[in-house]
């Protein structure tokens, strides 16, 4: 598979983050026709800026920013309007607020990952095949010959484990 051109990147990485810039302008308007309406005025203006996007940096903050102006703008323009919407200053303290949870967000997840690698092939078996593969524990107990309490117990030690190492990973990435 050739490399992708950065027009290829760029176009992945807005396509693969289109839900989480909806939540974090729904975050910030609370109304879903709105937040589509900004969402699509949002996706112009990235596809726009797509040459100013540094290639390898992180695309979130990026996008997030963007859809920040775009939503004061919105509130500003609907203020001028006359109707009645949030406060475009209150507006600006969410999303500061909402900004540092998806950073932290992730982190997590970065150390979820991380985390999960770590773990022994069978236990890693089990995550996958309960979380990922959305197996109820009858059938994973089925499918490990091993009675039902026994693999409740096996996914609560894991559970355990990868707490630990997240909390780990991220005291580490934090300092």
């Amino acid at each position: 598979m050739p490399p992708q051109s950065p027009a290829e990147s760029f176009v992945q990485s807005l396509t693969e983050s289109q839900n989480r810039i909806y939540g974090y302008i729904y975050s910030l308007i609370g109304d879903h026709h709105r937040t589509s309406d900004v969402l699509q005025e949002c996706n112009l203006v990235l596809w726009r800026k797509a040459s100013e996007f540094r290639e390898g940096a992180d695309f979130i903050p990026w996008a997030f920013a963007i859809a920040r102006f775009q939503v004061m703008a919105h509130l500003r323009d609907k203020k001028r309007d006359r109707l009645d919407l949030m406060d475009p200053e209150l507006a600006e303290l969410l999303a500061d607020e909402v900004e540092g949870q998806a950073t932290q967000f992730e982190d997590l997840r970065i150390a979820l990952r991380g985390c999960i690698g770590k773990l022994p092939e069978h236990s890693r078996e089990l995550v996958d095949l309960r979380y990922f593969g959305k197996m109820s524990i009858q059938k994973l107990a089925g499918k490990t010959e091993k009675g039902i309490s026994a693999v409740k117990v096996a996914l609560m030690r894991i559970r355990r484990g990868l707490r630990t190492c997240i909390e780990t990973e991220m005291k580490q990435l934090n300092s």
